[in-house]
Formats: C-alpha cells, structure tokens, sequence
C-alpha cells in the first residue's frame, strides 16, 4: 500500500477574507506546497528539473470545499498520488487538527514535459515510488 505524506501547516491571518475565514484560492498554495514539500523530500527540487528539462505541469484542479479554516487555525495537508497512464493525481485533503474534520478535497492531475513532449517521467516514478499507487 502506497504510503501518504502529510505536511503540518497553520492559516496566517493575510489568507483570509474580511469574514475571517480562509479564502479558497489560499487552498491550492496549500495543496501546491504540500506537493512540493513531498517533491523536495524525495530528492527533486523544482529547479532541478526545470534546468533538465523537466516541467511537471498542473493540467487540471478540482477542489471540494467542505468546512472553512479560520486565521491560526493547525492543519494537516496529506496528498497520495495515483498513476494513471502518464498523468498522476494528486489526491490531497486539508484536515483541521483541532477536531480532526476534513475541511477540503482537492484531486490535482499532473503531467510531464520532457524536452517539450508529454512523456511518462520515469524519475518521477524511481523516487516517488512509496507514495504511488498505479491504477
């Protein structure tokens, strides 16, 4: 079983809108940073890969917006990847600590460039390997 990387966070107050609660664009830095964490954790920093080549693109978001995080509220952002053909999806869920509620879900899908071309990542693949389930 692939395993899930989670990541400890806590709102700053500048996330959020004048009703004091977090606003939603603030959810995908969230999940983007998270991702890059796990990246970065595995050995790949973006910078790396851009100067090889190598472009991880988002090509498409979904995010399900189900409670509301508030300035200073803990949370914790997990994220598994799923492998489907050459996309990979990013499946990740803002949880508050406080009460242990999932606040959102959001399923981000990846692709790769290579030298210009959608192609399958195969370092992707060597150092994330843990955390991927192929579908």
């Amino acid at each position: 079983m692939a395993l899930i990387y989670e990541l400890k966070m806590k709102v700053r107050d500048y996330e959020c809108d004048a009703q004091g609660v977090v606003n939603n664009a603030n959810y995908l830095h969230y999940f983007e940073a998270t991702r890059h964490e796990l990246m970065e954790d595995c050995g790949l920093r973006l910078r790396d890969l851009t100067d090889d080549h190598i472009l991880p693109l988002l090509r498409s978001a979904k995010v399900e917006y189900l409670h509301s995080l508030r300035g200073s509220d803990e949370f914790l952002s997990r994220v598994r990847i799923e492998r489907r053909g050459i996309r990979y999806f990013f499946l990740q869920d803002i949880i508050r600590i406080s009460d242990n509620v999932l606040c959102a879900k959001g399923e981000i899908e990846v692709v790769c460039l290579i030298d210009g071309k959608v192609s399958k990542p195969d370092l992707f693949d060597r150092v994330m390997s843990d955390y991927i389930t192929w579908r």
